[in-house]
This record gives C-alpha cells, sequence and structure tokens, in this order.
C-alpha cells in the first residue's frame, strides 16, 4: 500500500483574481505545483448564478500554474480538483487552501503513529440540464466519492470526515437547450436550480457512506430533510456541467502533519458543535481562555443555513423573507461570525445552501490542524 504525504496551506487573497500569495510560495519552493491536488477558496462574490468571481478565480489560478507544469490551463483544470465558494459577507476573509500530495519513498512512515490527513478527487461524467437535481446525479455522485475514497486511501467511512463537491446548476440557455429535445428540468429557475444540485450531490454522498437507510430516491431531493449527510458540502456554480468531488479524512496511509475531525451543527447558532470539531483535532480544551493555538490551526469548513421552518430554536428568524438580501447570504454571515468568533480569524471556510447538508437549519463543521 502506497504512503502519502499531504500538505495543506491557507493563503489570504487580494481579489478574486490575485494568485501572489500561491506563487510566492512556489517560487520560494514551499509548495511543488506538480503535487497540487486541489484548491477551495472563498471569493468576495454574491454566491448567485451570476457570480462571476469563481470562474475568474479558477481561470487565474489554473493559468499561474499551467506553466509550471507544462499543461494547458484546461488541462490544469482537469487535474487539480478546484472548488471556488462565492460570499464573504460579515467578517468572512477571501482565501484559498491548497492541498498538495506526494508519495513517500520507500513508503515509509518516519515513525508517525495514527491515521493523519488523507485526500482524494474524482469527477462525475459530464450531466445533461434534465439530470440535474435527479437520479443521475444522486448515483453518479455516489460513484465518484467512492473512487475519491479509494483515491484518497480511505477504506473505512468513519474516516471521512468532509467531502467538498463542486456542482452545476441550470441557467436559461441550459433550460431552453432541455426543452428543445422535448425533456423537463426539474425547475424552470436558475436560482432554485442551485439548492436542487446541492441536495441531489449531497445525498450521492450519503447514498457513498452508508448514512441512508435503503435506496435514494429523486422524489426525495428537497422534500424529505430527515435524509441528509453529516460529512457533505456542496456548492453550485456556473462554470461546470460535472461534479468535482474532493474526500478528506484520516488515513493509515498518510504520513502527513496534519488531521482532521467534525462535528455537525444543529442549527446556526450551534457554538457547541463548533467546539466539538476542534476538540476532534486537539485545538480547545474546556475552561481555556485562549483555546486556539493560531499555528496549529489550518480552516475551519462548514455549511450554512437559513432553517426552512423559519425558526432558530423557537425564536422567527427573518432570512427566508428578506427580499433586499438572500438567505444563504444571511447564513454565511451568521455561521462565519460565530466560528470567526470561536476561531480568532474570519479567514474560514463557510458555504451557503446547505440542503441535505446536516439536519434542516443546520449543517457539517470540520477543521483541519497541524500536530
Amino acid at each position: 500500500m502506497r504512503t502519502t504525504s499531504v500538505n495543506v496551506v491557507q493563503i489570504s487573497t487580494k481579489g478574486p483574481g490575485d494568485v501572489s500569495g500561491l506563487m510566492n510560495l512556489v517560487e520560494a519552493g514551499k509548495i511543488e505545483p506538480a503535487s497540487i491536488l486541489a484548491i477551495l477558496g472563498k471569493t468576495e462574490g454574491n454566491g448567485g448564478v451570476n457570480d462571476f468571481t469563481r470562474e475568474y478565480a479558477v481561470t487565474a489560478l489554473s493559468g499561474a500554474l499551467a506553466p509550471y507544469v507544462n499543461l494547458s490551463q484546461h488541462d490544469v483544470e482537469q487535474r487539480i480538483a478546484f472548488v471556488m465558494s462565492g460570499g464573504t459577507e460579515g467578517v468572512l476573509s477571501p482565501h484559498i487552501t491548497v492541498f498538495s500530495r506526494s508519495a513517500i519513498a520507500g513508503g515509509s512512515h518516519n515513525g508517525i503513529a495514527g491515521k493523519r490527513l488523507s485526500i482524494g478527487i474524482a469527477q462525475t461524467r459530464d450531466f445533461m440540464p434534465e439530470e440535474l437535481g435527479c437520479a443521475a446525479q444522486i448515483n453518479e455522485t455516489a460513484k465518484a466519492v467512492r473512487v475519491a475514497m479509494a483515491d484518497a486511501g480511505i477504506d473505512d467511512t468513519k474516516d471521512v470526515h468532509f467531502v467538498q463537491i463542486k456542482c452545476p446548476l441550470l441557467t436559461s440557455d441550459r433550460i431552453e437547450a432541455a426543452h428543445a429535445r422535448g425533456r423537463n428540468t426539474v425547475t424552470t429557475s436558475a436560482y432554485g436550480s442551485m439548492a436542487y444540485s446541492r441536495g441531489a450531490s449531497a445525498l450521492g454522498v450519503a447514498s457513498a457512506l452508508g448514512e441512508v437507510d435503503g435506496e435514494i430516491g429523486e422524489e426525495q431531493v428537497l422534500k424529505s430533510w430527515n435524509l441528509f449527510s453529516s460529512v457533505a458540502s456542496t456548492s453550485a456554480g456556473i462554470e461546470l456541467m460535472h461534479n468535482v468531488v474532493i474526500v478528506l479524512g484520516n488515513s493509515w496511509t498518510s504520513a502527513s502533519s496534519f488531521v482532521i475531525g467534525h462535528a455537525v451543527m444543529r442549527d446556526s447558532i450551534d457554538a457547541a458543535a463548533v467546539i466539538e470539531a476542534l476538540e476532534s483535532v486537539g485545538l480547545w480544551a474546556r475552561g481555556r481562555s485562549d483555546p486556539i493555538v493560531p499555528d496549529r490551526l489550518v480552516n475551519i469548513f462548514a455549511k450554512a443555513e437559513a432553517s426552512p421552518d423559519g425558526n432558530v430554536r423557537g425564536s422567527r428568524h427573518t432570512m427566508l423573507d428578506d427580499s433586499d438580501i438572500g438567505a444563504t447570504r444571511h447564513a454565511r454571515a451568521a455561521v462565519g461570525g460565530l466560528i470567526g468568533g470561536l476561531a480568532g480569524t474570519g479567514a474560514v471556510y463557510v458555504s451557503g445552501g446547505a440542503e441535505h447538508q446536516g439536519p434542516p437549519g443546520g449543517g457539517p463543521v470540520a477543521a483541519i490542524a497541524r500536530l
């Protein structure tokens, strides 16, 4: 069995096209471009259908890396799993998190004991517009999750702590193309399609990891809220027509200096779950006045959602009724503030829209720490 070394670094950005931080580390020899497997980022767009900061960031990053790996920009995008999440409301700070992986000569763990951070990636085939939010997206996502687990050297689903997915959405052109073929899409709303795509992708994760008993049908998407994954994080964007899957967990095959753990927030003010996630990687000791060790925390990844029943612990919220600001933007700001306060930094990855990602109104939260 191969042994790998997984490295992860967070880099702040001055804008969606800013690649200077990454290039500085590359030029300094601290990151080997050929070893980069995935880049997750938060960009300062609106997180909606017309958020082009996500595609802009991917274009800038892949273009900057292309000369270093002797590939075209298109091939770089196929080789590296790019997931950009738009929306840095409130205290959230734009940044990217770069994951790299390399094989260790001789397969030695160098005396390292225990399971360490491991990462695997996979992609689904391209979807037809009429397949988004439907059985095809659920089933193909489940297959890709299993492939990514194998790529990560993870064979126990309990060792999977976060599954990040970038999935497509519908546009008016894509909807019209389906109708021209005599096909109906799950919705005719471009914005509404984001939720269907996120939800179906999350249920694909739940299926792959055995988090749901029995077969999951497309009729349950955005309806059976009792079905969810406790580790899925899905983000929809206009820049692709397939699902990009990143599995993060701990594995015996990794000799990384990092570890990942997670918990599940039951609602948007569940500070206890955030602390539980931090405790799982040794970053919090109850009773300490200064619980976070800044140089040990790499990043916190979480999903945020306005509770669909309109209440948070019995108190009415107005996020779903605000005609000026979208509910996902409210949720990102609220959860980002909560996590930022506990972590001592706003440079955390909080993504909005948690359909079937944790219980209704809640969502998974994962932390990566240096040991």
